[in-house]
């Protein structure tokens, strides 16, 4: 009677131990996903500033 108990046992710790995992990997995923969309953002204001720039630099060269 102790070892099947005791495989109940280690089976529950092994599903609440998998459990635990999966929520910090959820966790992680969704920073991740934070992070990826900041740097999209950012990423895109440089394009946006990058642009002015050359156009402010063709207009200036066009000018000479």
């Amino acid at each position: 009677m102790f070892w099947p108990m005791f495989a109940i046992a280690v089976g529950f710790l092994g599903i609440a131990v998998l459990g635990v995992l999966a929520v910090r990997v959820s966790l992680e995923a969704e920073r991740l996903g934070r992070q990826v969309s900041d740097s999209a953002q950012r990423i895109g204001r440089a394009a946006e500033d990058l642009e002015r720039a050359a156009v402010t630099t063709a207009r200036s060269v066009d000018s000479l």
